[in-house]
């Protein structure tokens, strides 16, 4: 069974910190001091956990952008970040914000297509990968 937390840095930070270390620093290579920033203690944060294991995370920083999404590679394809996504959309609603915003990995852009998002601008390089800014009105 999942269950789904939605809280501060001080509250989820173990969590996220061990979900968002395995993805981006030990897979994904991201340098520790660049995946880790002084944003996550203004932002919420959403855990998922499957039989009481963190499993998948994401953030929402105050000027409505969706940021740090991950999920553990032994928990991919169960929907745990389309659970991540919408609950940091539904925040976004609860904070009046009328769109909110995200920089997709270019090989996720599929995946936000799929909940609406819209991609715009160039495709740029964020820690060595290709990234593009994607939009939602919500």
């Amino acid at each position: 069974m999942n269950t789904q937390r939605i809280g501060t840095w001080q509250e989820l930070q173990h969590d996220a910190t061990a979900i968002r270390h395995e993805v981006f620093v030990q897979e994904q290579q991201v340098p520790e001091h660049i995946e880790m920033d002084a944003f996550d203690v203004d932002c919420i944060h959403a855990v998922i956990y499957v039989q009481g294991n963190s499993a998948a995370t994401g953030r929402l920083l105050p000027n409505a952008h969706i940021g740090r999404m991950a999920v553990k590679a032994a928990y991919r394809g169960q929907g745990l970040g389309a659970q991540v996504l919408l609950a940091l959309i539904d925040q976004a609603k609860q904070r009046g914000h009328a769109t909110v915003y995200l920089s997709a990995q270019w090989h996720a852009l599929p995946f936000y297509e799929k909940y609406g998002f819209k991609a715009y601008g160039e495709v740029y390089l964020d820690a060595g990968i290709d990234h593009r800014m994607m939009r939602l009105d919500i």
